[in-house]
């Protein structure tokens, strides 16, 4: 069963930048992790990392290990930090973040201290993730809104293709209408009175809700019905 710890411990393995008595806040231990010493397959297991994250670690000064022979052991002060150090990972902070707290912790001077100090960080990296669900909240809400608005662009276009559908001679017409001829023209062109040509294009532009013949070509063009 996993316990907890809440206490100083000393660890004469830890380089100079870790002192001897540290206080830490509460935290997690493995289950069934070795008293003692703890070989380096053994303490990657517990937290779930591998060797490489546990050399990282020591790079950064965050926890120390010495050797039996070849293999790499941390005694129980590592063991306590590389806990505190989960924790933190685990909440998403970032290595420098939990560099910086083991500073503060150095400077505990009770177990109360290094508590307040941890929860602090805690408070701090909430609202932060507060912060980025919003964010991640107000961009699902643009992204969804950009495919609401083109689902009823579409619906819109193909709602305009069923109103817009023409007959034969209004297809011609409108052709004729892109081409540039006047109704005159078409009116011959179509075998077509005046007055009929002229009802031709009004019942064209109706079609495409436009106020004139040229916002009726252009919706056409903009439609796909003609090509210019």
């Amino acid at each position: 069963m996993a316990e907890t710890y809440k206490q100083t411990f000393s660890s004469g393995t830890s380089p100079q930048s870790l002192p001897k008595h540290l206080f830490l806040p509460l935290a997690t231990l493995p289950a069934d992790l070795p008293r003692g010493r703890v070989p380096i397959a053994d303490m990657a297991n517990a937290f779930g990392v591998t060797h490489r994250t546990l050399h990282f670690y020591e790079e950064k000064g965050l926890i120390s290990a010495s050797r039996i022979g070849l293999m790499r052991v941390y005694d129980q002060g590592d063991v306590m930090r590389m806990a505190v150090i989960n924790a933190c990972r685990e909440s998403g902070m970032a290595v420098a973040v939990i560099q910086d707290l083991m500073k503060d912790f150095r400077n505990a001077d009770s177990q109360e201290a290094a508590e307040g100090i941890f929860n602090a960080a805690l408070m701090t990296r909430k609202r932060e993730l507060t912060a980025e669900m919003s964010t991640l909240h107000r961009q699902l809400q643009q992204v969804s809104d950009l495919l609401d608005n083109r689902d009823r662009d579409e619906a819109q276009f193909n709602d305009n293709q069923n109103e817009t559908a023409l007959t034969d001679q209004e297809s011609r017409c409108l052709a004729l209408m892109a081409g540039g001829l006047s109704t005159h023209r078409i009116a011959r062109t179509l075998d077509l009175k005046d007055d009929d040509a002229q009802s031709l294009e009004a019942g064209i532009i109706r079609k495409f809700s436009a106020n004139n013949r040229f916002q009726a070509i252009a919706k056409a063009v903009l439609l796909g019905v003609v090509q210019v």
